[in-house]
């Protein structure tokens, strides 16, 4: 593929995830659902327009990268406690029954049981993306529903990355050797990490914390160093990003450094559910609608009654239970991203990760429906229920 065609392919993506997006806000819709519906467009399965998908699901692999390091760099280890407790109780046991019971329909529909068992890990999820940018700003700072949302939400994060971990270090399974070195190497990354940070990258950064572009560059530095390193120990890029996050997010420069990436962030990440739709094969619709409809049914109803009755047993009001259990009806991004590098992996095949990307897709769309007539949020059609 030349320079040229990578140019014009970049070109139909952004223009026409700018139109779409447009049509999305006006419209009251996921922009996540949009880029997704665009790349199903343009992609080989589609129109045809972006036919090496491949090769642009290679760079947008570095979104997954920078969205694990912004991550580690928000999950600052001093909140950690204030994470423990009635929210990772409801968190836990949620996704435990959503899990066994995602994994036993899956099996009825002759599903390897490790094909199953990674649909049913991606129902354990909601859409952090969802379920922060339907939140009023006053309710997300200044509200005990939104202190138990995100509570929730960053224990489902926490989860999701140990997951996406766990899959990534599957190249050597059944390697007990393999798996002794990656108990060697992680630590070691991690104690490696933290003493450059603070012998090398926090000097560096005090030093020349005037110059915004050098922070920006050491930052990007910093992640894909780190990462590669990983990579090179026999981990992941993912681990090493994540890793490199953490070790930064007690620097005073932490939330600068977030701030400032996420531009690039979102850069890649269009790219990255451009390409999830650009695979999603339509020919595979008559194979998958069943069991999609009907884990996506099961997601819709048992997901927010679960997180309901969870909530009102460990104490909370039955008004933000319910609340908060519709929020949290969806699967999420990170259900995406379980799907493509298990797919990666060679654990799953292409029928089980066309199930996820669909009852993805159409969990979002439908709970977003849910929560936007029947909630306070900033894009509410009833001017009763718009909340800035």
């Amino acid at each position: 593929m030349g320079s040229e065609s990578i140019v014009f392919s970049i070109f139909l993506i952004f223009s026409g995830a700018a139109v779409i997006s447009s049509f999305a806000l006006f419209t009251r819709q996921p922009l996540i659902v949009g880029y997704i519906v665009l790349g199903g467009l343009f992609g080989p399965y589609g129109l045809d327009l972006v036919s090496d998908s491949k090769t642009l699901e290679q760079i947008s692999h570095i979104g997954i990268v920078f969205l694990l390091f912004l991550l580690g760099l928000d999950l600052q280890p001093r909140n950690f406690g204030k994470l423990i407790g009635r929210s990772a109780l409801v968190t836990i046991t949620s996704g435990v029954i959503l899990c066994l019971l995602g994994t036993l329909i899956c099996r009825q529909f002759d599903f390897s049981w490790m094909e199953s068992g990674v649909i049913g890990v991606s129902l354990m999820f909601s859409s952090t993306i969802i379920g922060i940018k339907l939140l009023p700003t006053t309710m997300l700072h200044h509200k005990h529903t939104g202190e138990v949302l995100i509570a929730i939400l960053l224990i489902q994060d926490m989860l999701a990355i140990i997951t996406l971990i766990l899959l990534s270090g599957t190249d050597h399974i059944g390697d007990v050797g393999a798996w002794l070195g990656v108990g060697i190497a992680l630590p070691g990354l991690i104690l490696g990490a933290q003493y450059a940070v603070r012998w090398v990258i926090l000097p560096l950064l005090t030093r020349f914390d005037r110059f915004h572009e050098y922070i920006f560059l050491l930052a990007i530095g910093w992640c894909l160093g780190v990462a590669e390193l990983a990579e090179a120990l026999g981990l992941s890029l993912e681990i090493g990003a994540f890793v490199a996050g953490i070790s930064l997010a007690n620097s005073p420069i932490a939330q600068y450094i977030a701030t400032n990436l996420k531009p690039l962030r979102d850069f890649f990440l269009i790219l990255f559910f451009f390409s999830i739709g650009a695979g999603f094969n339509l020919g595979l619709v008559s194979q998958i609608w069943v069991p999609s409809l009907l884990i996506t049914a099961v997601v819709l109803v048992l997901k927010p009654v679960l997180h309901a009755k969870l909530l009102r047993a460990v104490g909370e009001s039955k008004h933000l239970s319910w609340e908060a259990g519709f929020r949290l009806g969806q699967t999420s991004e990170f259900s995406l991203l379980i799907a493509f590098i298990a797919s990666a992996q060679g654990l799953i095949g292409v029928v089980a990760a066309h199930v996820i990307q669909a009852t993805a897709i159409l969990t979002f769309l439908m709970s977003t429906y849910i929560v936007v007539f029947r909630f306070p949020t900033p894009i509410a059609i009833s001017d009763r229920l718009r909340r800035d």
